[in-house]
């Protein structure tokens, strides 16, 4: 055990606190069991770490990973135990989508262990939580999501810009730092390489970024669904056919016939891509059970997935679709327009485009904007893309 506490301490001395990420101000960390999720290279880790820095509990806290090789021999309810026994009070355990029966030793360091509290870290896809204790009715969850260009600015300027709701947004109200930097330069590069927080670790980012991607489709996924090496192999290849033809229309004749997988199992196989954060699934406008049924269009999940899995120069109509989703989807639900326009988000309606875009498809609806890249500034219901990555 004073190993894994070197290694905490190790790990503590080194974390920069001087830049947090948006969710750390919304976590409740009081909560006595807290699950925070997220894709692999979103900052889950940085996260935590931070908050036990600028909290300034090292000593009653004690960071551990799921994977570390003490576990292969030791129980996580007997550290978690042993850590109580002598004062511990914060328990961080990250990775634990690698721990084999996680869910049973968390319910159980909760019911019997009542002054210790429990943050877990880990993929997405465990919101799906497959088996094991049930721990909805003792958990919180946060999910993280990747850097939005407000951060990115933050970052990469050493800046303070607040985030804006959509209604001030859609005002242009946003204020921006314009006689120092020029937006749509940093948006070029932010949809290109910084929706993950690494981008600032090494110059190899589509490198760094592909050996994520290998790890969640070789690795969590198939893990979690108890894939065999046929569907692991199956799950990676519909991940690049999606890739190539985004915004992909599911076609599962087409998909059973060209990939092996079965009809049934497709459905599975999306659910498993979008909730580890890979694709995003955008159904079509519908009214009563039918909003249940179609999936309209599959994107990659974000922009900087597009650059490092398409071959060739991605589509930049759908680079801007992928990019106001992703804004979008991390407080509102989307659903699909293509009769009116693009998208329909929180009683508003919106047409992607550039700059030239026209208004002519959406002047006769009502609350409807255009989200327009390539310009800096809002006029009348004419909004620069690049705003609505001030959401958060």
């Amino acid at each position: 055990m004073n190993n894994l506490f070197e290694t905490y301490k190790l790990l503590i001395d080194r974390v920069n606190v001087d830049f947090v990420r948006y969710l750390h101000d919304k976590i409740n960390w009081n909560n006595r069991l807290i699950a925070i999720l997220g894709a692999r290279g979103v900052g889950k880790t940085t996260l935590v770490l931070q908050h036990i820095k600028i909290t300034n509990d090292v000593e009653h806290s004690l960071y551990v990973t799921a994977d570390d090789f003490y576990f292969t021999t030791h129980r996580l309810f007997d550290l978690a135990k042993e850590f109580y026994q002598n004062g511990g009070k914060k328990l961080y355990i990250d990775e634990i989508h690698k721990y084999s029966g996680w869910s049973v030793e968390i319910k159980n360091i909760y019911d019997l262990l009542p002054d210790l509290q429990i943050i877990y870290i880990g993929s997405s896809i465990l919101d799906l939580e497959q088996g094991g204790a049930d721990l909805s009715r003792r958990k919180v969850e946060y999910h993280l999501k990747g850097l939005s260009f407000r951060e990115y600015l933050n970052l990469t300027l050493h800046l303070d810009l607040p985030t804006y709701t959509l209604e001030g947004i859609l005002k242009g109200n946003v204020k921006f730092p314009y006689t120092e930097y020029r937006p749509l330069v940093y948006f070029k590069e932010y949809l290109k390489t910084g929706f993950y927080p690494f981008f600032l670790e090494s110059d190899d980012y589509t490198i760094r970024l592909g050996s994520v991607l290998k790890q969640v489709v070789e690795f969590d996924v198939p893990t979690f669904a108890k894939m065999n090496v046929s569907s692991s192999a199956k799950l990676k290849k519909l991940l690049y056919v999606i890739a190539q033809s985004v915004p992909f229309k599911p076609n599962f004749s087409v998909l059973e016939r060209e990939l092996g997988i079965s009809r049934n199992a497709l459905p599975d196989y999306f659910m498993y891509l979008e909730k580890a954060q890979l694709i995003t699934m955008v159904r079509e406008k519908a009214t009563g059970i039918k909003i249940l049924e179609k999936i309209d269009k599959i994107y990659l999940n974000n922009p900087n997935l597009s650059y490092a899995l398409t071959d060739g120069e991605p589509n930049i109509g759908t680079i801007r679709e992928n990019i106001f989703i992703q804004f979008l989807q991390n407080l509102y639900p989307i659903v699909s327009s293509p009769s009116q326009a693009d998208f329909e988000v929180n009683g508003y309606t919106f047409e992607v485009g550039g700059k030239n875009k026209t208004s002519h498809q959406i002047k006769d609806i009502e609350n409807a904007y255009l989200a327009k890249d390539d310009i800096e500034y809002a006029s009348m219901k004419k909004i620069p893309l690049w705003m609505f990555g001030f959401l958060y």
